[in-house]
């Protein structure tokens, strides 16, 4: 290790150090450690580990299929339901997304949560109330409700654009984050869509964007709110992180006298995200890491389980999630939610980003908010059990596989080779599978998660 050999460590000198080496101030940073619990002997603490390899490491086993203990539905609440009912203060435009506009103002400089509900709404639809099979079939469709989000009410079958600001800049420079909403003329869910809470993951803004400018309210049953950049300093600074060197993906749902990135992660769940029924949480690889296109969801929820079917083409990945992720606390507050991995951080990917938009066209179709002649393709395995295989000595990483390669046990998935002594490594596959994420050819240190390989397994119900 670099500070091996220290025998006591100082901030100042610690801080020159990372500055001559050229490394990340983010490499210094605290952890959410609150500010209480730390001590004189707490000098250096790495941010945790990227949360690909993390929530799958660390994740609660699935249930056993053929055990008598079978997942239970969660508690079907709305998260809205304890807060009073608060009249809109404005009726947001009617937008065609499709064209260019300016970016929206703020409602006020400070936003107040607005978490309310109106009791007539038809926001109350859970996925597993009704037939997830195919569009619901009605002899007529009932008309939609007005729908309040962050102090304006969008009319039915109108879209528009409006903005979201935690309050937590300076006043006077502060920037609003583009918050897209399309209240359909007909009732249904209210779906979300979040990108970019990590500000380095580009391929997830695209998806969304794409995903919102095609759908048309007048055909459209429910609502779709989407933000394109959750982490607007974040993606402003090509970082991963926030200001404060945090990983946002950690604070949810925050609290509203918490660090930053406990401020900023609560008012995006309580203003927005409960709001919504369903969640589709958008991110990529990071940490020059690669992930084939897939859904972390915790198979042990039977609507969560249920949820993934509706995504065509699209691998699922049994994930319990980590502690402050988006997708547990939205799913700890009834809200039925999947993380969606697509790509690699601070690129744009055509295949990657056509493979998310229609996994999400399939979903709202599934769920009867869409109707269109979708072919469905083949479906991908739900791949349970998977292993993330470390590199167990330093160099450069060369791989002898490609992402989405099928390999055996014991084959070499590629080596490491020490510029220095010319000595090579190589890494072998540890089962049977897939490989569903991976580095890309680079710089590694012993312990580096390399390549994640899942093993297969039989789609619920089928």
């Amino acid at each position: 290790m670099l500070f091996h050999g220290l025998h006591k460590l100082t901030w100042f000198p610690l801080m020159s150090g990372l500055l001559v080496l050229g490394l990340p101030a983010f490499a210094a940073a605290e952890t959410t450690t609150s500010e209480n619990d730390k001590t004189p002997e707490t000098m250096v603490a790495a941010l945790a580990e990227d949360e690909n390899v993390e929530d799958v490491e660390r994740s609660e086993p699935r249930a056993d299929a053929n055990s008598d203990a079978q997942p239970e539905p969660q508690p079907k609440t709305t998260a809205t339901q304890a807060t009073p009912t608060k009249p809109a203060s404005k009726v947001a435009p009617n937008i065609d997304l499709k064209e260019v506009a300016p970016a929206p103002e703020p409602t006020t400089p400070a936003q107040a949560p607005v978490t309310e509900t109106a009791a007539q709404e038809d926001s109350e639809v859970r996925p597993g109330e009704e037939t997830v099979t195919a569009a619901p079939v009605s002899t007529e469709p009932q008309p939609a409700k007005s729908f309040t989000l962050l102090d304006s009410e969008v009319l039915p079958g109108t879209s528009t654009r409006l903005a979201w600001s935690p309050g937590i800049q300076i006043a006077g420079l502060s920037q609003p984050t583009p918050v897209l909403v399309v209240n359909g003329a007909k009732a249904g869910p209210t779906l979300c869509l979040t990108g970019a809470i990590h500000g380095d993951e580009l391929n997830g803004i695209e998806i969304i964007r794409r995903t919102m400018y095609d759908l048309d309210p007048e055909k459209l049953s429910g609502r779709v709110v989407g933000i394109p950049i959750v982490n607007l300093p974040g993606f402003q600074q090509g970082s991963r992180y926030l200001p404060d060197r945090r990983d946002l993906n950690r604070h949810f749902p925050g609290s509203p006298d918490g660090s930053l990135a406990d401020r900023i992660a609560h008012s995006l769940f309580e203003n927005i995200i409960r709001r919504c029924n369903m969640l589709v949480d958008i991110h990529t690889g990071s940490l020059k890491r690669t992930n084939l296109p897939q859904l972390r969801a915790d198979m042990n929820n039977a609507d969560v389980a249920t949820f993934t079917q509706g995504f065509d083409r699209m691998a699922v990945v049994h994930s319990s999630g980590s502690p402050g992720m988006l997708r547990s606390a939205a799913v700890a507050a009834g809200i039925t939610t999947v993380t969606m991995e697509a790509g690699e951080s601070h690129r744009i990917q055509e295949h990657q980003i056509e493979a998310g938009v229609n996994s999400l066209t399939s979903l709202m179709e599934r769920q009867g908010m869409i109707s269109r002649m979708f072919v469905w393709g083949d479906p991908e395995p739900v791949y349970y059990d998977s292993d993330w295989i470390r590199a167990q000595h330093g160099g450069i990483l060369f791989s002898e596989v490609e992402l989405g390669a099928r390999v055996s046990e014991g084959e070499i998935l590629g080596y490491v080779a020490d510029p220095i002594t010319n000595a090579q490594f190589p890494i072998r596959s540890s089962s049977n599978g897939r490989i569903i994420g991976m580095a890309v050819d680079q710089v590694v240190m012993a312990g580096f998660a390399a390549y994640h390989i899942g093993t297969e397994a039989e789609v619920p119900g089928e």
